[in-house]
């Protein structure tokens, strides 16, 4: 994660179209102290929720004790709306940097870069609240609308769980101190128990004797030290501090996406769960990144048209790649001319299908009616069935077609 500059700005409304909130636990835990803790009007949050996914809130400016936002209503201009939240007092600070500093691994954490779920649970023990409570939370909008929230407001609480998401330390800068502040009054308590520890005796200081050279290349070689062990999961992109400029075709969120999927394959290269997608050609990669996308209801179309192919098209890819990698995706796009003998096998399974008409042959694909057995340079039969007029796998290869046959 990146520090917070006093102000930080980010597209809001656009990227989190038709999203839920709070994808992360801190998200989460806002949109919970926000609807059941913060005692605003109930009524009015679920119109804030929809208002936020149509796209109608500009950019979000987060600085200490406030979040500021334009949000487009029904008139020309847009409406501004200003979410104050409680900074904390300095003891309140004092008391959060003492619990954190208590706590080894969450103060490492911390100093490393990454904000613990269980801090929140700590700085609570200590009689301090990170999440907003009842009365800290004042939405204020430009509109005529006299309710507490209006929906403008509303919308801008919950994309503040956006922020959240994408980066935690949002939180310390609304409740009145930016990251740098933070880590720096956690160093500061850390140098009076390093002051503690045993000091070497330099009362009396003596002279270095050295090492003779001939006995120090004698010594045998110490062992490497074991490497470290990689983190827990792929790491988060930051957000980006601005946009692209405009007219450079490209989106924000198409640059954090790149960045999330670059952690996900230098996370498989340092696990050793892959290799990082490093030996893919640029089909292969987007089929790959498509695949990625199958299920999550967001980018595929996006991605097909920054690839300059349709949707429909790579969606195929994308299904391919994830029954059967790159294989199956040779298979989707090449034919080659196998030996007779080589398909027999394939066409002697499509034989033992009843009701199913004549199997046709071409090159190294058998169709028996709306079944297709496609045999692989790599040896495997790959199942398609047709769908319109096209044909679409819909399973596993397996060096047994009679595997694929009964899966019919």
């Amino acid at each position: 994660m990146r520090d917070l500059p006093q102000a930080d700005r980010r597209p809001a409304g656009a990227r989190r179209r038709r999203r839920d909130f709070g994808r992360t636990w801190w998200g989460e835990a806002w949109v919970t102290a926000l609807e059941q803790r913060a005692r605003l009007d109930p009524n009015r949050l679920p119109r804030g929720r929809s208002y936020a996914r149509g796209g109608t809130v500009g950019e979000l400016t987060i600085a200490p004790g406030e979040v500021r936002a334009a949000v487009q209503g029904r008139r020309a201009r847009p409406y501004q709306v200003r979410m104050r939240v409680r900074v904390l007092e300095a003891e309140e600070w004092d008391r959060v940097l003492d619990a954190i500093a208590a706590q080894i691994g969450h103060a490492a954490a911390l100093l490393d870069g990454e904000l613990l779920p269980e801090v929140a649970e700590d700085v609570r023990s200590a009689g301090t609240d990170l999440l907003p409570g009842p009365g800290e939370l004042q939405p204020r909008c430009s509109c005529p609308d006299w309710a507490d929230p209006c929906k403008h407001a509303a919308a801008v609480c919950y994309l503040a769980a956006g922020a959240l998401d994408a980066d935690p330390f949002s939180l310390l800068l609304l409740r009145g101190r930016r990251r740098d502040e933070v880590l720096a009054g956690l160093r500061a308590r850390r140098r009076p128990a390093e002051a503690t520890m045993a000091a070497p005796d330099r009362s009396q200081p003596g002279t270095d004797p050295g090492v003779d050279a001939r006995q120090a290349y004698q010594r045998p070689l110490a062992p490497l030290p074991a490497p470290p062990l990689p983190p827990p999961r792929p790491g988060q992109p930051s957000v980006l501090s601005v946009d692209p400029p405009p007219g450079a075709g490209l989106r924000p969120e198409d640059l954090v996406a790149l960045a999330a999927d670059a952690a996900a394959r230098a996370f498989q290269l340092a696990t050793g769960s892959g290799d990082g997608g490093l030996s893919l050609d640029l089909e292969a990669d987007l089929a790959r990144r498509a695949a990625a996308l199958l299920g999550t209801g967001r980018g595929l179309a996006a991605l097909a048209a920054s690839a300059g192919m349709p949707s429909w098209e790579l969606l195929r890819w994308a299904v391919t790649w994830q029954h059967a990698g790159r294989g199956g995706l040779d298979a989707l796009r090449t034919t080659w001319q196998p030996a007779a003998t080589d398909v027999a096998e394939g066409r002697a399974a499509l034989d033992r299908l009843a009701g199913q008409g004549p199997v046709r042959a071409w090159r190294n694909r058998l169709t028996r009616g709306e079944l297709q057995l496609r045999l692989g340079g790599d040896g495997q039969w790959y199942r398609f069935v047709r769908s319109g007029s096209e044909w679409v796998m819909d399973g596993p290869p397996s060096p047994d077609p009679d595997a694929l046959r009964s899966a019919d």
